[in-house]
């Protein structure tokens, strides 16, 4: 049995909150360089290029690269034989999340009810997932900081069998449309398809945890996400809107097995700040 002290969770979701808020993903740097280096629109190429620099400032000042330091969630995955000892698990992670926005300066934007708007003043609690693997002893934990500029562009929608492949080409490409430059492009795009309602939704947020040098292994899912980004990227609206052929970074699929009257389909929309760190136990 592996036992974790709630303690040593709490500072690991406290130091991957401050981190992920200053430090970009070597990966999404990576695809940023690239598609600067690409691009043929000046306009575009010099916005790609004051992105870097603004992720680049981030890391070296260690200040935030982004004013909105996001809402917290928090995917677990945990064998059976893990015990977690000296607290409760989500009171850890919600106080790593307390101390780590406190100590990092980083903005508070969680309310306690959505619709009478009192700010928790300590950006928790976090939304956490939990999903048990079959390695007895494993214990993992990814915290996101999820932006809502543009996740509030993000769409969900129950198709029906009949409408095919062609139906879920074009509800994504409707999204990143519809998006534009609300979503504060290039964006990167989760897609979760199958299974029901809320489950496409999660898979959606999990595909955005990807490396972003990463395919789904399944080659028919792979074909698919090439093929929508470069449809995503015909569209022109170009980084921060303003024209050019890097609107979409990456689009990046799960899928789920679902029920033969349903096609569900959730779209979740990231910025190209996609925040996220991992840690094994």
């Amino acid at each position: 049995m592996k036992v974790i002290n709630a303690k040593d969770i709490t500072q690991a979701v406290k130091d991957m909150c401050i981190h992920m808020n200053f430090v970009l993903p070597d990966d999404v740097m990576k695809v940023l360089k690239e598609r600067r280096d690409a691009e043929d629109w000046q306009l575009a190429k010099d916005t790609l290029s004051t992105i870097i620099e603004n992720d680049e400032l981030a890391e070296n000042k260690s200040i935030p690269m982004c004013q909105d330091t996001g809402l917290t969630v928090v995917f677990v995955k945990m064998g059976q034989n893990v015990k977690i000892e000296g607290g409760f698990i989500e009171d850890a992670i919600n106080e790593g999340i307390r101390q780590g926005y406190e100590e990092g300066y980083l903005r508070k934007s969680m309310v306690k009810d959505p619709i009478r708007r009192e700010n928790t003043k300590d950006n928790t609690p976090g939304v956490i997932y939990y999903d048990m693997v079959p390695e007895d002893d494993y214990f993992e934990i990814t915290v996101a900081a999820k932006g809502f500029g543009s996740e509030n562009m993000s769409r969900q929608k129950m198709l029906r069998p009949a409408d095919g492949l062609d139906g879920v080409v074009d509800f994504i490409i409707e999204t990143a449309a519809m998006a534009g430059p609300n979503a504060c492009p290039p964006i990167v795009l989760g897609v979760g398809i199958g299974g029901t309602f809320d489950r496409s939704a999660v898979l959606a947020k999990k595909a955005l945890m990807r490396p972003m040098d990463s395919y789904n292994p399944n080659e028919f899912y792979k074909d698919l996400e090439i093929k929508l980004e470069e449809r995503i990227n015909e569209l022109g609206i170009g980084p921060q809107g303003f024209g050019g052929k890097t609107t979409c970074l990456r689009v990046l699929i799960e899928t789920y097995p679902t029920h033969i009257a349903g096609l569900p389909v959730s779209v979740n929309v990231n910025c190209h700040a996609v925040r996220h760190e991992t840690k094994v136990f």
